[in-house]
């Protein structure tokens, strides 16, 4: 497995798409077997191919970009900010990071049920 973080002296970059570079980190049975900083050079979707990503940990991220990743299979975790050394120990430690869109999509529909339920108490 290969695992990307979009960095920047050893930080996650804050924007993924301002990335100029990548820290790669090639995984194996839950353990770092090889780390290289790679620099982009042309497309991010072929950079990503050519290096044969299989998971990306990142910060803020665009939609279209999501969308992108998914359409390659790519794994994605974003939300996440720090030193991309110690955020891969936190990874491959089963750590929940980032933000998970589908829950944050079920508490917004989960919190309208209960603002309409409210709202039917009070008649």
């Amino acid at each position: 497995m290969r695992v990307a973080i979009p960095t920047e002296n050893g930080q996650i970059c804050l924007l993924y798409e301002q990335a100029k570079e990548f820290t790669i980190y090639d995984v194996e049975i839950e353990l770092v077997r090889a780390k290289e900083t790679v620099a982009l050079r042309g497309r991010m979707a072929d950079f990503l191919t050519k290096q044969e990503i299989n998971a990306v940990i990142c910060a803020a991220i665009r939609s279209e970009t999501k969308t992108l990743l998914r359409t390659k299979r790519i794994e994605l975790t974003y939300g996440v900010t720090g030193d991309a050394d110690a955020i891969m120990i936190r990874y491959l430690s089963g750590e929940r990071l980032g933000t998970i869109e589908e829950n944050a999509l079920l508490r917004l529909e989960a919190d309208e049920e209960l603002e309409e339920f409210s709202g039917c108490q009070k008649s």
